[in-house]
């Protein structure tokens, strides 16, 4: 996938840095959901209250990732990522140092690591902004595996949180991210061509565009089921197969990785194959998994298997979203990612809250992935009614660029 033509298109530094920035912020934009074993049982939490908690920081990211969209277009992502890492870095010293002593302040931080679940609308314009059209589904798909941060995780906070309390696990995350702040600083930098800033309402003109909207929901299936997996599994997994929290949060970072880390192949695919074909196989998988994981499997390794192939197909779902992003909004991509990125982080807040919901009522999860499943169904047929007329039309929009597959 990584050509020489690509290797010499763009800014190698930046796309790391990106890549890292989102990557350990995704870390702790979760870090709830490996912690909230421990915290339902110190603070006796029913599975509803813990479907919040978890998904309070998904919701938070999604308004957010709107604000940072709009502050890329106007003073550029590089300085946009360090007002949002120093945030970050803040609200988790602060919670460490002070301490958490009941569920309302679990969720005021769960506000706070909102701020870092919306850095995906800065590190995907910071990456995107220094790659040709051609390019820009491996470019975003790289940048995007930040997403792999949910899996550190779960493969992490559950094992610390024994040994040390989940409470110094908020600290030590602080660690990390302050590494990957200086990173940033370093290595990251904004592109030579930055889009003019217009007044504020101004960027919300997209949102008359109906494109805008059907891209929107797309995200909102991939991303809304990869995030709300990732939020979700460790809890699923210890209290539907009495798994221990370490290893639940194992199983939970199997499945963030696949689907993190297929997020790029997605993007190349696109790239190679069109935006929409890619998207259509993508969606068919996905509603098969999460179909299948709506039955109460018989045994933890065959949900697993069966999570692992849903989350490897809205990873790749992830990155052909980004493929078509750039084709129709190139000169809006900074709002555009935000306005995305805001769905589908609704998305992964309505599959999170349900899941906790579809369990306090029924018993079981199940319910909450039929339900998941359905939308990925809804966006397949809305994706082959657009098909035709994006076809047609998307390739006209910006005459100087390379003509690409839609």
């Amino acid at each position: 996938m990584l050509s020489r033509e690509f290797l010499k298109a763009g800014h190698a530094p930046t796309l790391f840095a990106a890549f890292l920035y989102f990557d350990l912020s995704f870390m702790v934009w979760v870090i709830l959901g490996p912690l909230g074993v421990a915290i339902a049982k110190d603070f006796n939490l029913d599975p509803a209250q813990k479907g919040l908690m978890v998904a309070v920081p998904v919701l938070a990211g999604a308004v957010l990732r709107l604000v940072n969209g709009v502050l890329v277009d106007r003073i550029g992502p590089k300085k946009t990522g360090i007002i949002g890492q120093l945030i970050v870095l803040a609200g988790l010293v602060t919670a460490w140092a002070v301490g958490l002593h009941n569920y309302q302040q679990i969720l005021a931080l769960g506000l706070v690591l909102g701020v870092a679940g919306a850095s995906f609308a800065v590190a995907l314009p910071l990456a995107s902004r220094w790659y040709p059209q051609e390019h820009q589904g491996l470019a975003l798909g790289i940048a995007g595996a930040g997403n792999s941060g949910t899996a550190l995780a779960a493969l992490f906070a559950p094992a610390l949180a024994k040994t040390f309390g989940w409470q110094n696990v908020i600290g030590l995350a602080a660690i990390p991210l302050a590494f990957a702040f200086v990173a940033y600083l370093v290595l990251a930098k904004d592109a030579p061509e930055q889009p003019a800033p217009k007044k504020l309402a101004e960027y919300l003109d997209v949102l008359k565009v109906p494109d805008a909207w059907w891209l929107m929901l797309l995200y909102g299936v991939t991303f809304g089921g990869f995030v709300g997996l990732a939020s979700s599994l460790t809890m699923y997994f210890n209290s539907e197969y009495g798994l221990d929290p370490v290893i639940a949060g194992f199983f939970t970072a199997a499945c963030v990785f696949a689907g993190s880390f297929i997020r790029p192949v997605g993007g190349a695919l696109a790239d190679r194959y069109g935006g929409v074909r890619t998207l259509g196989v993508v969606y068919v998988l996905a509603a098969i998994g999460l179909t299948v994981a709506g039955f109460q499997l018989p045994s933890a390794g065959l949900a697993l298997a069966v999570l692992l192939f849903a989350m490897l197909a809205l990873g790749a779902g992830n990155g052909a979203v980004f493929q078509l992003a750039p084709q129709r909004f190139r000169n809006e991509i900074g709002v555009m990612t935000g306005l995305i990125g805001m769905t589908g982080g609704i998305g992964g807040f309505y599959l999170a809250s349900t899941l906790g919901l579809a369990k306090k009522m029924t018993g079981s999860y199940q319910s909450g992935f039929i339900g998941f499943a359905l939308l990925a169904v809804f966006a397949l047929i809305a994706l082959f009614s657009l098909k035709a007329r994006w076809r047609a039309v998307w390739p006209t929009l910006h005459g100087d660029a390379a003509p690409v597959r839609v």
